[in-house]
């Protein structure tokens, strides 16, 4: 099977083709500099385009390098071989910028000593001492109000995580992601330890936040379903060494509610994906 996947662009043929995220001919090799015995390939010849605005989806059996793939996307790992960029731009070049990335996590990132508006401003902080950030901190300030309303936590800027729920913790993360106004999402399973009524939720509220901010993501999740409500697109990885064993074009109307996983075309597209994904055990 043809592993290169190919995508229209979204945007007119005049507009560059910023905001994207472009894996290029990818291998990762984990003690690649060691004896061959003790080197792990978690993924091979990766070729992955996704344009602009897109919201995509990457399931695979455990072990089959998701979370490799995702952390190259945001520069952490370097790829052993191949090329991955961010805009254009190589994540390991200097002239890569780093506020271009958001990632969340698949657990909040709080510090229970800071109130829920000073850990949404934790990244810039980071940033700000690596001389990432241009903008002063009063900006960051009002930035953080903004998205305490856009993430529905309006009122709890002066409480501390320990005063939250799991799923208004994950809202926080989410707001840390946002806060210096990425082109790029990099979501790691951040719903997968939420209870089934918050997930839903949260997908909701992240469908949302996605229409209303225009940011292309990439959403790493065990959940099928998950990946077939959210997703423009669910690409999907072979067991290790990680491959694009196929891409499922999720074709659902927009915008999507709590009555889309009822239509006939959400079973379908859910049945196509857990046959397939059967089909890689």
């Amino acid at each position: 099977m043809n592993n290169k996947i190919e995508q229209q662009s979204r945007t007119d043929d005049t507009e560059s083709v910023d905001y994207t995220i472009s894996f290029d001919s990818v291998d990762k090799v984990y003690g690649a500099d060691t004896v061959a015995e003790e080197s792990v390939v978690a993924l091979e010849d990766i070729d992955l385009d996704v344009e602009r605005g897109e919201f995509v989806s990457v399931v695979g059996p455990s072990g089959c390098g998701k979370t490799t793939l995702l952390h190259m996307a945001a520069g952490i790992l370097d790829a052993t071989d191949g090329s991955v960029q961010i805009n254009g731009v190589d994540v390991q070049s200097p002239q890569h910028e780093r506020k271009e990335v958001g990632l969340v996590f698949q657990h909040p990132v709080a510090l229970e000593w800071r109130t829920v508006r000073k850990n949404i401003m934790l990244p810039v902080q980071i940033l700000t001492e690596n001389g990432a950030i241009d903008k002063d901190m009063s900006y960051y300030e009002d930035r953080a109000d903004e998205l305490l309303s856009l993430v529905g936590l309006e009122g709890f800027g002066d409480s501390y995580p320990n005063e939250l729920s799991g799923g208004m913790q994950q809202r926080v993360t989410i707001s840390q992601s946002l806060i210096y106004n990425p082109s790029v999402l990099l979501m790691d399973e951040p719903f997968g330890s939420l209870d089934a009524m918050t997930k839903d939720e949260l997908n909701l509220e992240l469908l949302r936040i996605w229409r209303e901010t225009e940011k292309t993501i990439l959403f790493i999740t065990h959940d099928l379903d998950e990946a077939v409500f959210l997703s423009d697109r669910v690409v999907v990885l072979s067991p290790r060494p990680g491959e694009v064993a196929d891409v499922i074009d999720i074709d659902l109307d927009r915008p999507r509610d709590e009555d889309t996983r009822g239509t006939t075309r959400f079973v379908e597209l859910s049945a196509e994906l857990h046959k397939h994904f059967k089909s890689l055990q």
